[in-house]
């Protein structure tokens, strides 16, 4: 097993003391070919060129003698440090940081970045990576090859986003490119690169204004409540939208941070709203211009970000990017069924009639899904007098994938 394993960060300035120590006394040097080319890697050290990291620890793991790993910025965030210390290994680890890409991209910008979301995107989390450049306004993406600027480009298609591209950062080819998203894909990009992905209104809270407590979205922004009343989207609701419902089906779905959701019949926006609140991004679609407009002015009166569309379901969703999860407001069994076709993880509806309800629930069990229904009954009541205002029953239906369970 190796002596010892220094994982050195560099950002493309000068070597630190200690990492020239520890890299003069290597045996071994770990790294991608622009770090094994460094003067300061000793000619008789054995050089290991990083592809697969687990492999590169196996290999560290049974060498004698002192290990040394190059890995670009600070190697402890998004880095090869989590890899190395994996238990299976039994490496004792130091490290020695360098400015982390991102760090040094929106330095670069001149931006804060306190209150940016920060993902990776590779082949397989490069959709979700999307999904968090649509909800949030300040993101910085970690790109991968075939997970790059030209890709998240095309998957943000109806959404406008701008740029800032930074290669090669701290190398002799670094290079800050700002384009808007529609245009990132007419270009080659060099690897590696960060991208700096902002757009849309500003959200609401502390950080907004200038004094923020937690890194990225502030989880206290904006009033407390899975749901809110019907008054907080201006009173126009329709009774698949009121608030018992809302939060049953809110529940069902469980929208979350990487999730695209579609909201179909969206009506007030009050479901796609909380939707977003909850940090998913939203798809809401209405057949209705002024239910759009409507939804688009809660949206931006509660800061999250929507894209909103104007067409009739179900064939309007047929260019629309694949969802996670999606409720269907409106439209009924035929809607139900175009949806299930796109094989999204959970669909949630609701029926006023029990032929309805047992009309979607054959369909969706048809397409693959466990099918659960509960017979909904709310009723408002006036305090002063314990007596009832107003009372709604509806069947709540909610299909889930077995295979996409979690």
């Amino acid at each position: 097993m190796a002596d010892r394993v220094t994982v050195i960060g560099w950002d493309g300035s000068p070597l630190t003391a200690a990492a020239r120590s520890a890299l003069g006394a290597a045996t071994l040097v770990a790294g991608a070919a622009h770090h094994l080319a460094l003067p300061e890697v000793p000619p008789a050290a054995e050089r290991i060129r990083l592809g697969s990291v687990a492999l590169a620890a196996r290999r560290i793991a049974g060498h004698r003698g002192t290990a040394v790993v190059l890995a670009d910025g600070d190697p402890g965030f998004f880095g090869v440090v989590r890899t190395l210390r994996a238990p299976e290994f039994g490496l004792e680890v130091e490290v020695v940081p360098a400015v982390s890409s991102v760090a040094a991209a929106f330095a670069r910008a001149g931006m804060p970045w306190d209150d940016a979301q920060v993902v990776v995107a590779h082949r397989r989390t490069l959709r979700r990576a999307v999904n968090v450049c649509r909800a949030h306004t300040k993101v910085a993406v970690l790109t991968s090859p075939g997970a790059g600027p030209a890709e998240l480009g095309l998957l943000l298609e109806g959404v406008h986003r701008t740029f800032v591209i930074c290669e090669a950062l701290g190398t002799g080819h670094e290079q800050v490119t700002v384009v808007t998203s529609d245009k990132a894909a007419d270009h080659t990009w060099r690897d590696p690169n960060v991208v700096i992905v902002i757009g849309g209104h500003p959200g609401t809270g502390a950080a907004a204004e200038g004094g923020g407590w937690i890194a990225g979205r502030d989880p206290g922004a904006g009033p407390r409540g899975w749901t809110l009343p019907a008054e907080s989207y201006g009173g126009l609701m329709g009774e698949g939208e009121l608030e018992p419902l809302r939060a049953a089906q809110l529940t069902r779905l469980g929208p979350r941070v990487g999730d695209l959701v579609w909201d179909i019949g969206c009506g007030s926006g009050a479901f796609a709203t909380e939707a977003a609140r909850a940090g998913a991004a939203v798809i809401a679609v209405d057949r209705d211009a002024r239910a759009c407009e409507r939804t688009g002015v809660n949206a931006r009166g509660f800061g999250v970000q929507l894209q909103i569309v104007h067409g009739t379901a179900p064939h309007i969703l047929e260019n629309l990017p694949e969802p996670d999860v999606v409720r269907v407001g409106g439209g009924g069994a035929a809607v139900v069924s175009a949806v299930a076709d796109r094989r999204p993880q959970r669909i949630v509806t609701h029926a006023a009639t029990r032929d309805a309800a047992e009309l979607i629930g054959r369909d969706l069990t048809e397409h693959g899904y466990d099918v659960e229904c509960a017979l909904l009954q709310s009723v408002q009541l006036d305090t002063r007098a314990w007596t009832e205002r107003e009372r709604t029953v509806s069947f709540l239906l909610s299909g889930v994938l077995p295979d996409r369970a979690v």
